[in-house]
């Protein structure tokens, strides 16, 4: 008896130790078998082991991620992807939503990244075709993990639930990390009452919250259809509410009107919403403002100096040598109309650029000069102010007209705007810094800078209206004046030549030559009919002839810039060269622009430069802005920078890239190269 009594009870343990695999095949029924790598693993669960003739049941997509690895959220910030599902091959299923819980922010060397760490579920919401009948699963998943480097995955998980099942599920785990997913915010008691985009040099986006406890460390998660970066929020307390500042990139003045999905975490609590942003008043940096205005006063006055400027200057200085009998009165009004002439035009620049930047339009420094028509105005003026010049056509006005332009200061002021209009291609050394503050913010500091700039390029004649003695210095009217006339319509008549050659690179050389056929034109009627009065109606025609030309011509193909040791710029490429250990050097430049032109000569092409963009692992990349690119024009508003001349350095010390200074030595652009090789 005894015998068969451990006989028995040996049979029973060997009938238990033969169920186990069927008791664990029916617990782990509820998963799919993990997918294990060495960042962690991954799983298909199920709130229930069976259908149980549900219309809808509770997946999970469960992750155990090693220490310091993550995964990302649906909007991942900065860099990376969302894990993402598809379910083709599944059988019985009809649709299957992707939930999110709330998640953490990363930040590292800069970048703003979203995503979870550690363990976390991603709750699923599947529909069942048929219910009552099985549910066989295939999730195709797709998915990037990530810690100092990042490493994709691709796998498929299997999981079939049965009819009606037995045994162990996760229910549980799936629901805690449903309840982490974030609602309206009425559960948790947190409420978002607006957002106010405010521009500036830094602009930001304001997310005004409510809350019925204090909030003690919220973070704000924002997923927007325009190309724009939200930074981390910056927390304030405003009265009884919380005002999140949260710092803006890109483009972000797209964003009043635009609807948003904003998501707030405040440690277990989470909630979120869709609203529309609206613009509030711009935020001003008084003593960045202050420093912008002095460098515009600096960049102004110099822009007195560059050789676009001088031809136009030439004519002031000319028509303000004393004449007998001229009062200081008068002297002072002409230098006082020019001055203002200069003023205005640049409040009147303002006021077009702040228009278009607000309308959500590309400005920058220059940019007219991409417009054939406008260089083919300015030719013509050009050639006509020579011709005046030189003697071959006097424009007598009406004795009516005339009056009035001399009491209204007409002249004066028309010599100022034209000096304006001519200096608008220039870059002086300081313009660049003030442009890039003003065009990166609203459009009180456009007009703010703008005016600077004007008041500084208008220093000197507002000077002489000042002091007009000052102008007793220049040498008294000669037979002299006649040779200096015909050397100041030579300079003009090479202004014209300039912006012939500039015109060329838009139009090609063939319709360029051809308006400038016209001006000779235009030259050799009014020499011939000097001692009979400008026939108006001929210069009309060939004037006409010569804005009609632009619109029948074709585009030249553009040239590559692969001469010698320039490539073709490629912005996207730039990444990519310097993880392989290159130094890529930037050049930004254009037919039009005067100082592109001087930094070329004089630096770029000097012989100790040239070395060092020849050597190996340097590239050199040259932008050619003669004609509007909206690449480029991106490309320089990553750096806040709306004018040329441009440059940057970028390799394995300066990965984001170094801008320079507008006017470059060789010093600088070597000291800068060996920067950016991390030396």
């Amino acid at each position: 008896m005894k015998r068969f009594r451990i006989k028995a009870i040996g049979g029973l343990l060997a009938v238990c130790a033969a169920l186990l695999p069927v008791v664990a095949a029916a617990q782990s029924e509820a998963a799919s078998p993990w997918f294990q790598t060495d960042q962690g693993k991954v799983r298909l669960i199920a709130g229930q082991a069976g259908v149980d003739g549900a219309q809808t049941i509770t997946l999970g997509l469960e992750f155990a991620l090693q220490p310091h690895w993550k995964i990302y959220w649906r909007a991942p910030g900065d860099a990376g992807y969302p894990p993402s599902i598809d379910w083709t091959g599944s059988d019985n299923l009809a649709s299957a939503a992707l939930q999110w819980p709330a998640p953490e922010r990363f930040s590292v060397l800069g970048l703003e990244t979203v995503g979870y760490s550690g363990a976390v579920v991603l709750p699923i919401e599947a529909r069942i075709a048929r219910p009552g009948e099985p549910l066989r699963l295939k999730a195709h998943l797709d998915y990037l993990t990530c810690n100092d480097i990042c490493v994709p995955y691709k796998t498929v998980l299997a999981l079939d639930l049965p009819a009606q099942g037995t045994g162990a599920a996760f229910g549980s785990l799936i629901g805690r990390y449903r309840a982490q997913v974030p609602g309206d915010g009425e559960a948790v008691g947190i409420v978002l009452e607006s957002a106010v985009v405010r521009a500036g040099n830094e602009p930001i986006l304001e997310l005004h919250l409510r809350s019925t406890r204090p909030l003690t460390a919220p973070d704000a998660f924002i997923e927007s259809r325009q190309a724009v970066g939200f930074g981390a929020p910056v927390s304030a307390a405003d009265g009884s509410d919380t005002v999140l500042r949260v710092p803006l990139s890109g483009d972000w003045a797209a964003l009043p009107g635009q609807p948003l999905e904003v998501t707030v975490v405040d440690g277990a609590r989470a909630m979120s919403a869709s609203l529309t942003p609206v613009r509030g008043l711009d935020l001003v940096d008084f003593g960045t403002l202050a420093l912008m205005l002095g460098l515009a006063l600096l960049g102004g006055l110099i822009l007195n100096l560059m050789p676009c400027v001088l031809p136009v200057l030439s004519l002031k200085l000319l028509a303000a040598l004393p004449k007998p009998g001229q009062s200081l009165g008068e002297v002072r009004r002409g230098f006082l109309g020019t001055g203002a002439g200069i003023v205005a035009s640049f409040l009147a620049l303002a006021l077009v650029t702040a228009g278009l930047k607000s309308a959500g339009l590309a400005v920058g420094w220059g940019v007219q000069f991409q417009n054939p028509y406008f260089l083919v105005f300015l030719v013509a003026v050009l050639t006509l102010f020579a011709c005046n010049l030189w003697g071959l056509f006097e424009f007598p006005l009406p004795p009516g007209v005339a009056a009035l332009g001399e009491r209204a200061n007409l002249g004066n002021v028309a010599a100022g705007a034209f000096a304006t209009l001519l200096a608008v291609p220039c870059s002086a050394p300081f313009l660049g810094t003030a442009l890039g503050f003003a065009l990166g913010a609203g459009p009180p500091e456009i007009v703010a800078i703008f005016l600077a700039l004007g008041l500084g390029m208008a220093a000197p004649y507002l000077l002489v209206a000042l002091v007009p003695r000052l102008a007793a210095l220049l040498p008294r009217p000669g037979r002299w004046m006649i040779h200096l006339r015909r050397f100041l319509g030579l300079l003009l008549a090479g202004s014209a030549a300039w912006l012939l050659y500039v015109l060329a690179g838009e139009i090609g050389l063939s319709a360029a030559l051809g308006i400038g056929i016209l001006m000779v034109v235009v030259a050799a009627t009014l020499a011939w009919l000097r001692d009979r009065g400008p026939r108006w109606a001929t210069l009309g025609i060939a004037l006409l002839a010569a804005l009609l030309i632009p619109a029948m011509a074709h585009p030249p193909e553009e040239a590559a810039a692969s001469n010698g040791i320039w490539r073709d710029f490629d912005p996207g490429a730039i990444a990519a060269l310097v993880r392989d250990g290159n130094v890529v050097f930037v050049d930004v430049t254009a037919d039009w622009c005067l100082t592109c032109k001087v930094n070329e000569r004089l630096v770029l092409d000097a012989t100790s430069v040239r070395r060092a963009l020849e050597r190996p692992k340097v590239i050199a990349m040259r932008a050619d802005w003669t004609r509007s690119d909206p690449a480029i024009t991106a490309y320089l508003y990553r750096f806040k920078r709306y004018g040329i001349p441009f440059n940057a350095v970028y390799g394995p010390g300066a990965p984001a890239g170094l801008p320079l200074p507008e006017l470059l030595t060789t010093g600088m652009v070597t000291r800068a190269l060996a920067e950016a090789t991390g030396r």
